[in-house]
Formats: structure tokens, sequence, C-alpha cells
């Protein structure tokens, strides 16, 4: 594996990290009243976007890390609409 694509891994290891604290708050506080629904609507379909670009170019970092991303944003929205509200 060459340094670029490591370095795509890594990047996408950290960006698709920093969803896992919002998603483990609102399962903690059993409470989404301060996520934006909109904003992880347009998340959600921009990180599609993402993994198709890297469909596209055959990137696995970008598929991989995306991929994720999209799950972890989708569980997120999943719990704004379980706890929203509350």
């Amino acid at each position: 594996m060459d340094t670029t694509t490591i370095l795509g891994y890594v990047a996408g290891a950290v960006t698709t990290t920093s969803l896992v604290p919002q998603v483990m708050k609102i399962w903690k506080t059993k409470s989404a009243r301060d996520v934006s629904l909109g904003m992880f609507l347009i998340f959600s379909i921009g990180i599609s976007l993402w993994i198709a670009y890297g469909v596209f170019l055959h990137s696995m970092p970008i598929i991989v890390a995306n991929t994720v991303s999209l799950l972890l944003g989708f569980i997120v929205l999943g719990l704004k609409l379980r706890f929203n509200g509350r």
C-alpha cells in the first residue's frame, strides 16, 4: 500500500470517527433535540455523492470512509427521529 492510500485511510478514519461522539451523546441522553435534521439530511446526501465519486475513481479509502460515515449519519438521523423532542 502506498503512502497516498495510507493517508486516505487515516484521513477517512479521523473524519468518520468525528461522528461517533454525536451518536454516543444522543444514545446516552436519549435526546436529539439539538441535532439539526436538515444538516444531517444534507450531510447524508453529500456523503452519498462522495461514495459515488470514490466508486468512479476506484478509490477504496474514499468508498470505505464515506460508507461508514453514511452509516453513522443514518444512525444519527434514526436516533433523531426516535428521540425527537425528548
